[in-house]
């Protein structure tokens, strides 16, 4: 078994009191059903699963009324040996979106307090039309996403332990011994490979074959193009499709702001932001806005028609590309733009995974753009990616006119400071 942190999320909710149903939510094949199965075995007496999309029957269960003891009578009339007990019974409602009432029934269920209930999927934002009503104030949302370079770490064998030494560097601000910080880089262009995606990590681990691991990765990919044929609206699968197989392209410009033309030549926002706001519902992209103005709180000065795309795995962004892209991240021979597209993508994973916004700023096109914007309690901290040991134009620029207490610089180089600029290896961002 995996170690995942979620799991951390899980137990604390449950401690808690579990007031309110748990919606997990995120992509396919994230590894959702399987961390709530092992999270239930370890803290409940009794577990009654309902998958609606492997078991539509179940979907009879929330038919009629939906107070709990209809929905009591209906489950246990069915499935034997079945107790409600408040603390010691978790009634898991797997693949939610797919019957809309049970996500309405979240409420009467919370507000009856006979069992815990955890709901997960992974097409609810783009199911939502199902719903007769959603159970505002009754369900907790929790966000999960494939494994991060941390867990891929700990999948692959090195302990904690492991990562509390290379962290040591970091907190210290001190060089990493060359050996330590090459042995590092490799593991993380090999997670950029391999990435977070629990049945590619598994054929990594079990086999180390980059074909086995390639051939899994487009399994994935063809997945979600069924999940586009079969979820979105008959009038935007090709324009999602189209969006979706496009981002390799937009990442590999040097200007990595999302275009419409070059998903279709001379087409716009009007005809193509539907299906990218899609993608983003169904969990497969992410948006980073540019903001007018780098100053707290970033979300108040997004410019939501300025944006870049980033795939929500970095090892399906970069089997994207084909097979000889993972012999090019490896022995470190890609060149050009696509490179620091690629090693953007990483460092967006590495934030997404930590829950955090994504956000760049770049004032006009004639200007420097700063990849990554974060926040540290009300400052704005400037994040600069370099695939490479490369200058630092836009960063010193932005020091200068913001005079920003600190600034990032992430690159495949060792650790420095020079005043407020520091200067960190790749692979130390998960430490962010």
């Amino acid at each position: 078994m995996f170690q995942r942190k979620i799991m951390t999320d899980l137990v604390e909710w449950k401690k808690n009191g579990a007031k309110k149903c748990l919606l997990v939510k995120g992509a396919r094949q994230i590894g959702k059903t399987f961390i709530i199965r092992e999270f239930a075995k370890q803290n409940y007496e009794c577990i009654i699963e309902l998958n609606f999309l492997t078991e539509p029957k179940h979907k009879k269960f929330f038919n009629g009324s939906l107070d709990m003891n209809s929905i009591i009578e209906n489950i246990t009339s069915q499935i034997q040996n079945t107790v409600f007990k408040k603390g010691k019974t978790l009634l898991y409602l797997d693949e939610i979106q797919e019957c809309g009432q049970a996500r309405t029934a979240l409420k009467f269920i919370a507000e009856a307090n006979k069992c815990d209930c955890i709901a997960s999927g992974s097409m609810l934002g783009v199911a939502y039309k199902q719903i007769t009503s959603i159970p505002v104030g009754y369900e907790e949302q929790l966000e999960m996403f494939s494994m991060d370079f941390e867990e891929f770490i700990w999948a692959n064998g090195y302990g904690e332990n492991a990562t509390s030494v290379i962290k040591a560097y970091y907190d210290k601000k001190e060089k990493v011994p060359n050996e330590i910080h090459e042995h590092w880089l490799r593991l993380l262009r090999t997670y950029m490979i391999v990435g977070g995606m629990p049945s590619v990590v598994t054929e990594y681990v079990n086999t180390h074959n980059f074909g086995e691991v390639h051939k899994e990765q487009e399994r994935i990919l063809a997945s979600y193009l069924d999940d586009i044929g079969k979820y979105a609206p008959a009038s935007e699968k090709p324009k999602v499709r189209a969006c979706y197989q496009s981002i390799p392209t937009q990442l590999a410009k040097e200007n990595k702001k999302f275009q419409f033309a070059v998903v279709e030549k001379g087409a716009n926002s009007r005809k193509f932001e539907t299906s990218l706001e899609w993608l983003k519902d169904a969990g497969l992209i992410k948006f980073c806005y540019n903001v007018t103005t780098p100053v707290f709180p970033l979300i108040a000065y997004n410019q939501t028609g300025y944006f870049k795309v980033y795939g929500s795995d970095i090892g399906i962004l970069t089997a994207m590309y084909g097979f000889e892209m993972k012999g090019a991240i490896l022995d470190n021979t890609i060149k050009g733009a696509v490179k620091g597209g690629i090693y953007e993508s990483l460092i967006a994973d590495i934030l997404l995974k930590k829950r955090k916004p994504l956000n760049y700023y770049k004032p006009s096109e004639n200007r420097h753009e700063i990849e990554f914007l974060l926040t540290d309690k009300t400052e704005v901290i400037p994040l600069e990616v370099k695939s490479n040991n490369g200058s630092t134009t836009s960063l010193n620029e932005f020091i200068k006119e913001f005079k920003t207490p600190y600034a990032l610089k992430f690159i495949a180089g060792n650790i420095g400071e020079a005043e407020t600029k520091l200067t960190l290896p790749l692979y130390l961002a998960m430490f962010l």
